[in-house]
C-alpha cells in the first residue's frame, strides 16, 4: 500500500484529457481520459480509475479525487460493468458501484461515467441538452443491443426521436488489433439478408489465423446508430489514433497487457 507522501506532486498528477472536437449543446460537458497523469504505479500506471484492477485502492481513490476537480463541481458516477443491458437512471443520490452497463440523467452536476480499456465507451445527448448518458460496449453488450437500449432511453425521457440524438464514440480496440472467432461474426451478421451483408464489411479474414477475423468494433457501434437514424455522430472513426492497443503510452488496454487500469468518459450537465 502507498501512503499520501508516495504520491507525485499536484503538478504531475493532472490528469490528460483526450481531445474530442465535439459539438455539445449549451450546458453540456464531456471528457475522456487517458493513462496520462495521476498516482498509481506501474502497471496501472499512472491514471487508473478502476477499483476492480487490482490497483492500490488509496491511488484509485486520489485518481477519482483528481477527475471530479477536473469537472467543475460534477460527481462521477462510477458503475460495476458487467457487459449487459441494463441503464442506470441516476440522480444526485445515486452511490457508486450499481451494476448497469450504460447510465443516463437530467440531473445537474452528476456526470454519467463509464470505464474502459479495449471496449467501445459512447457518450449521448439530445440537441437541446435535457438528457445525458453514457454506454459501454464490447462485443457482446454491442451485438445484445445496449446502444439500441440506451438510445431509447434518451429518446423517451427527452420526447426526441433518434435524429435529435449526438452521440461521441470514444477510443476502444482498433480493427487491425481486435481478433475474435467465428462465434463473433456469426453474432453480428445472423439477422437478416440485407443487413448481414452491411456488418459483413466490418470483419476481415485474419491474415495469419485461419477461422479468426479482424473486426471493426466502432464501426459495427456506427452501423447500428445509423440504423437506428441518428445522423449526429463524433469521435472514433477506426483510424489507429483511436485504438487503445496501439496507444500505448497514452491508453490502457487488458488486451496488449492484461493488467493493466481503466480509462474513463463522463458526460454531465450543469
Amino acid at each position: 500500500m502507498h501512503s499520501p507522501h508516495d504520491t507525485a506532486p499536484p503538478s504531475l498528477a493532472i490528469p490528460l484529457f483526450w481531445p474530442m472536437h465535439w459539438a455539445l449543446p449549451a450546458g453540456v460537458h464531456a471528457v475522456c481520459t487517458t493513462r496520462v497523469g495521476g498516482v498509481s504505479q506501474a502497471p496501472f500506471d499512472g491514471f487508473n480509475l478502476g477499483d476492480h484492477v487490482r490497483d492500490d485502492p488509496y491511488a484509485v481513490a486520489v485518481n477519482r479525487t483528481l477527475l471530479q476537480a477536473q469537472l467543475g463541481g460534477a460527481r462521477p458516477v462510477f458503475l460495476t460493468q458487467v457487459h449487459g443491458l441494463d441503464v442506470a437512471h441516476l440522480n444526485t443520490d445515486t452511490p457508486d458501484g450499481s451494476t448497469a452497463d450504460a447510465c443516463m440523467t437530467q440531473a445537474t452536476q452528476v456526470a454519467c461515467t463509464i470505464m474502459v480499456a479495449d471496449c467501445l465507451p459512447l457518450l449521448f445527448t439530445d440537441d437541446a441538452g435535457q438528457v445525458v448518458a453514457a454506454a459501454h460496449a464490447g462485443w457482446r453488450g454491442l451485438a445484445a443491443g445496449v446502444i439500441e437500449k440506451t438510445v431509447n432511453a434518451v429518446c423517451q425521457t427527452a420526447d426526441v426521436t433518434p435524429t435529435q440524438v449526438r452521440v461521441w464514440l470514444g477510443p476502444c480496440i482498433g480493427p487491425d488489433a481486435f481478433e475474435v472467432g467465428e462465434d463473433v461474426r456469426v453474432a453480428f451478421t445472423s439477422g437478416a439478408a440485407s443487413e448481414s451483408s452491411t456488418v459483413q464489411r466490418y470483419f476481415k479474414p485474419h491474415p495469419a489465423h485461419a477461422g479468426k477475423w479482424l473486426a471493426d468494433l466502432a464501426g459495427l457501434a456506427r452501423q447500428r446508430l445509423q440504423a437506428m437514424g441518428i445522423t449526429s455522430m463524433a469521435g472514433n472513426d477506426s483510424t489507429p489514433e483511436w485504438c487503445t492497443v496501439s496507444q500505448s503510452s497514452k491508453l490502457f488496454s487488458y488486451r496488449r497487457d492484461g493488467v493493466t487500469g481503466r480509462f474513463a468518459v463522463c458526460i454531465w450537465r450543469d
